[in-house]
């Protein structure tokens, strides 16, 4: 079993799964790792990873959480090296990002895209069988770029803005409820080719989902109504901050959209049941 993204979310809790379920596991990552004696953990840059992969031997199954646009590219050495099972992680981003302001949204819209289709056209002409998942807002070990944004911004001034009342409705998903269905798509052949759109058990208003936060926190929540013009001001601002550069002004016209994503083929064909939005310290960035 080898898993690429070792800095992903659903990495912290997809690998004790497959340890528990007596998989061999090796994990590909660029930077630091921690340490667990029942992974094997290989370092290894982009460019080397194909060769990386080869040089293990037989490599039948893939988990690949990193950014999948670098996916298709590596196809031919994961072939080399006996890949006939590939579990593959997008985004739902791909459906609304499209039609953002922002070129840098547009952009992974379309690589996203166009990323789904050339690993269809080959897995279908390798015969490799492929499972794709789409998650929604993943959350749930304080590495996500939603609940910790609201997070820090609750902390940092102690209220936070939302547009329009914070109207859209939002479904977050656990990175936990992400790798268990890792887990059960590795041996269902009825999720072989297949694409699945995988969101919470939740549906709430992105204002409901800053009340629950600040409420998880321990805080009285304090909403601040904003121009969505001020709100995207704001955030331009706030892109100049460390660790801030992924923000997008467009996050702004987003809080009054409806995101939301039906998940029962996922119910159908993987047993998939997400739990409901739910807050622990791990989630809102505490560390083990």
């Amino acid at each position: 079993m080898v898993v690429v993204g070792g800095s992903s979310q659903i990495r912290h809790f997809l690998l004790p799964r497959l340890v528990n379920a007596g998989y061999p596991v090796t994990v590909f990552t660029r930077g630091e790792h921690a340490s667990n004696p029942d992974v094997r953990w290989v370092t290894a840059s982009h460019d080397g990873l194909g060769d990386a992969i080869v040089a293990l031997g037989h490599c039948p199954t893939l988990i690949w959480l990193a950014p999948l646009p670098a996916l298709p590219a590596l196809f031919d050495k994961l072939v080399d090296a006996g890949v006939q099972r590939v579990i593959a992680f997008g985004t739902t981003s791909r459906f609304y990002k499209g039609a953002a302001s922002s070129s840098r949204d547009r952009d992974l819209a379309t690589r996203m895209a166009c990323a789904e289709e050339a690993l269809g056209v080959a897995c279908a002409d390798a015969g490799v069988a492929i499972t794709l998942f789409r998650p929604t807002l993943v959350y749930g070990c304080g590495m996500d770029e939603n609940v910790m944004f609201i997070a820090s911004t609750i902390r940092r001034f102690g209220f936070f803005p939302v547009v329009g009342g914070g109207a859209g409705l939002r479904q977050p998903v656990h990175a936990d409820d992400l790798a268990a269905a890792c887990l059960s798509a590795l041996e269902r052949p009825e999720s072989f080719g297949k694409a699945y759109n995988l969101s919470g058990g939740s549906t709430l208003s992105y204002r409901d989902m800053v009340v629950a936060i600040f409420k998880a926190m321990g805080r009285t929540p304090r909403i601040v109504d904003v121009p969505v013009p001020l709100l995207r001001f704001a955030i331009r601002c706030a892109r100049l901050l460390p660790g801030l550069g992924y923000l997008s002004a467009d996050m702004a016209d987003r809080i009054s959209r409806d995101l939301c994503f039906e998940h029962g083929d996922a119910v159908r064909d993987l047993g998939y049941a997400p739990r409901a939005f739910t807050l622990d310290s791990l989630a809102l960035g505490a560390r083990a």
